[in-house]
């Protein structure tokens, strides 16, 4: 089974596309980054792959199912750059984010000892367990972004989706969260991970999705630097390429 399937994907919100014939996969233990370009089509191939807008054209599976008629979409965490700003009013404890990742296990609404435990397993492996009692609100990015990856574990997904997670949060947290990630898929999390900072892309990830429109590459992270996609898709010179992945 394949977590993600995408098959000559075009998708755009007017007459021109915003991707144009993306096709790749991401099976059972990925740890996959996905890089471009400021308007190259990322988050728009995000929303695609999570089924919240349909393809123009070619088809996009989750779990072998079209993401149309997916249904386990607990399976699945999104963890956006903007969490940190929708929780700035919540007035709820972590530990009750993290349990509302048990919300579609709970039969009849219900919550059990089961899904306590699990909850607090979650914290513990997100290493937050210490600050479950703690609103949410008082906690640094680093510390919310860990809440939210707390959720997904807690509600079983098998892949985790990140969108430029890192933006706003300072250095030392950056480190922390990026080995929490890499503890993660070392267990066998699938990951799949749009960030700006390719040099951390290259350095954590297995594997490079080079967007903008279009895939420029879709290989192992350590042969990105080398290739041409950073001179195809950002338009840099050859002696700009080492800043960049520097």
């Amino acid at each position: 089974m394949t977590h993600i399937t995408a098959e000559n994907v075009s998708f755009g919100y007017t007459t021109s596309h915003v991707v144009r014939d993306i096709s790749f996969t991401i099976e059972p233990g990925a740890y996959v980054g996905l890089v471009g370009p400021n308007g190259s089509g990322k988050s728009t191939l995000l929303q695609l792959l999570l089924g919240l807008h349909e393809p123009d054209r070619g088809q996009i599976e989750l779990f072998d199912s079209p993401t149309r008629a997916f249904v386990d979409r607990e399976r699945v965490g999104y963890v956006a750059q903007d969490v940190t700003t929708n929780t700035k009013e919540m007035p709820i404890t972590v530990e009750e984010v993290v349990l509302m990742g048990r919300f579609p296990h709970a039969g009849f609404g219900r919550i059990t000892a089961d899904d306590r435990e699990r909850t607090r397993a979650a914290l513990r492996k997100a290493g937050i367990d210490h600050l479950a009692e703690k609103r949410i609100t008082k906690l640094s990015g680093g510390q919310r972004q860990r809440s939210y990856i707390a959720r997904a574990l807690a509600g079983e997904a098998d892949l985790l989706v990140f969108d430029e997670p890192t933006v706003g949060i300072d250095a030392e947290s950056i480190g922390d969260f990026f080995s929490l990630l890499d503890d993660l898929n070392r267990d066998g999390m699938s990951i799949l991970l749009v960030e700006h900072d390719i040099e951390a892309v290259i350095e954590h990830t297995e594997r490079v999705l080079c967007l903008n429109g279009e895939l420029y590459f879709d290989g192992p992270s350590e042969a990105f630097p080398e290739s041409d996609a950073l001179e195809r898709a950002y338009g840099i010179t050859t002696g700009e390429r080492a800043e960049v992945t520097r």
